[in-house]
């Protein structure tokens, strides 16, 4: 959407990139820039890169980067008018909006309110009668009154359409419940309450918006639990269950759960850290979010197949993460005879708080955990089953970067074998040169192909000529780093670029030139895609020599027209597109 230059000006302007940043990620200067742990995805070098003089940031590690809107974007997961919005506020700047403009924020204002309503409603059906079905249930769980009223807990009734009748009433349309995915639409039309004969649960995000709802039902009917489908206000990768009460706690780490009532029953017994993702695993999103509120994390999934599953995914994507992780295994509980599976909640109602702390305060870290699950596979009573241990347990141990570490896990991994550690340790050396093997021969691919190292990451917007498109990111990098290097008239037509993309930003740079307005990174925020923004970011992070910058200048130009040349046949578009530059400078040659 358009906002007027001079406003955008004025909005970057006045919200510093490197201040802006320093919010969410602790920032360390140097040289001249800022570096810190990118809060984009899991690391513990800092490969995050903050340049206060060109505006921009840029991750050598996952390739993100961009402005100061970009970064909110990113962060705060909001549409490019939001983030205009949200940095106005910030700066304290009113926001000139068309009709347009208008129209998207009130629609998304709208949905909340409706979220907000419908919670309102659903909570006040509780304390009714008619929400007698559910208080009963909530009895049955053990769930106390007042801890319902902190989650805002409410009820849907056994009904077709009593939230649709109360929301329209309230001038809602339908139009807007279907957004909202509080209704369902039928094949012959008809509208229908898509929450009914349920225990609802309000999804607060960290602002204190209703963004969505999750529901458990009262009867035997599948599903069991029921979500809210994605919305224009609402991203389950980017939402956690409980983290809008978890943020406050003051205990030092917060724990991962699977389901909502896990949640609940662990802040009811006291531990008010406790979170879950919603009907998804643990999400690189998710662990943006929480690296706002803490560096620790307790991962407590059931003990059945499919939660040690979940658990080792969350620990990959928490690999080599700044955050201090650590595996809280359930045990199995016995009923009847047979052991069977329990998650937080039946562990709190059957074992109570005090237990569940000294399990807490007793849990592994992630690679006791992982080589606790390689045990469990091997029989340690057999020699085939030692020596296969050791050959699987010597690949983690062999992966860990710190000696010591390496040292102390291969000491545990020997005990657990009933062999010496000194042998083990062989066995995890070879294994390390098997590995460092494989990661050279990897590399050497890689230099034996470097036209492939100097194409986009981004498969879309890899380059049919690289030759041309090398020249053409030296000409862009040129251009924002002093456009005095340029003639008043543009030196190519963006027809003339092989890159579609590159061509597009050199008209973008040249229009705001003419335009008489500064070239920086900040022009092409809104006109790009966060893809397309970092590979613009990419290209500028690249050296470029101030001292030969003009004759470099000359030489982009001449292979960029020479390869344009050899496209078009001999053809030059330069000619057109300097006709009509001269057109919309009323025919003078300027």
């Amino acid at each position: 959407m358009a906002f007027p230059q001079s406003f955008m000006d004025e909005l970057t302007a006045r919200n510093d990139i490197v201040d802006v940043v320093g919010g969410y990620v602790p920032l360390v200067s140097k040289s001249g820039s800022y570096w810190g742990c990118c809060p984009f995805h899991s690391e513990k070098t800092p490969s995050f890169h903050v340049l206060p003089d060109k505006q921009m940031y840029y991750c050598f590690g996952c390739k993100k980067g961009g402005g100061v809107i970009n970064f909110i974007m990113e962060e705060e997961n909001l549409t490019f008018p939001e983030a205009v919005r949200f940095l106005a506020k910030r700066a304290g700047m009113e926001v000139p909006e068309d009709d347009g403009d208008r129209e998207a924020g009130r629609r998304r204002a709208r949905l909340l309110e409706l979220n907000r309503d419908a919670a309102r409603f659903y909570y006040q059906l509780l304390q009714q009668p008619e929400g007698r079905a559910v208080q009963d249930y909530l009895d049955r769980r053990q769930i106390r009154r007042a801890t319902a009223v902190k989650f805002g807990m409410g009820a849907s009734l056994d009904s077709w359409d009593t939230l649709l009748t109360a929301m329209t009433k309230k001038g809602y349309t339908k139009a807007e419940l279907l957004d909202a995915g509080l209704v369902v639409q039928n094949k012959n039309g008809g509208l229908y309450d898509k929450f009914r004969n349920r225990l609802m649960l309000p999804v607060v995000d960290t602002r204190g918006d209703v963004v969505a709802f999750g529901s458990r039902v009262l009867d035997k009917s599948e599903p069991k639990y029921m979500n809210s489908s994605e919305t224009p206000v609402y991203s389950k990768r980017r939402v956690l269950y409980g983290l809008n009460l978890a943020k406050k706690t003051r205990r030092p780490n917060i724990i991962l759960c699977e389901g909502n009532l896990d949640i609940v029953t662990l802040h009811q017994a006291g531990f008010d850290n406790a979170v879950a993702s919603m009907g998804t695993a643990l999400t690189v999103e998710q662990t943006r979010l929480l690296s706002r509120f803490t560096k620790e994390l307790v991962l407590c999934y059931d003990n059945d197949n499919a939660g040690k599953i979940a658990t080792e995914r969350a620990l990959q994507i928490l690999n080599d993460s700044e955050f201090s992780v650590k595996v809280l295994q359930l045990p199995r509980r016995l009923v009847d005879g047979e052991y069977v599976k329990q998650d937080a909640d039946d562990f709190i109602k059957f074992q109570g708080a005090d237990a569940f702390e000294r399990l807490l305060s007793g849990s592994e870290n992630g690679m006791e955990f992982r080589m606790a699950q390689v045990a469990g596979k091997y029989d340690l009573g057999s020699d085939e089953g030692r020596i296969a241990y050791c050959g699987a347990v010597s690949e983690l141990i062999a992966a860990l970067p710190s000696p010591v570490e390496r040292e102390i896990y291969t000491r545990r991994a020997a005990d657990a074998a009933g062999i010496t550690a000194d042998a083990l340790a062989l066995e995890v050396q070879r294994t390390a040169k098997r590995l460092s093997s494989r990661q050279r021969r990897a590399e050497l691919r890689r230099d034996l192909n470097p036209a492939g190292q100097l194409q986009p990451q981004e498969r879309s917007l890899r380059y049919e000529n690289l030759r041309s498109a090398r020249a053409e990111e030296g000409i862009l990098r040129l251009l924002l780093l002093d456009e005095s290097l340029f003639p008043d008239q543009p030196p190519l037509a963006q027809e003339q670029f092989s890159s579609p993309l590159l061509g597009r930003v050199f008209a973008l740079l040249w229009e705001a030139r003419g335009a008489g307005r500064p070239l920086s990174l900040s022009i092409l925020t809104g006109e790009l895609t966060p893809e397309e923004m970092s590979h613009i970011t990419a290209i500028c992070q690249q050296p470029e020599s101030a001292q030969n910058a003009r004759q470099a200048l000359g030489d982009y130009i001449r292979i960029v027209r020479a390869e344009s040349d050899k496209r078009a046949g001999g053809a030059d578009p330069l000619l057109a597109a300097t006709e009509k530059y001269r057109n919309r400078k009323g025919g003078t040659n300027t």
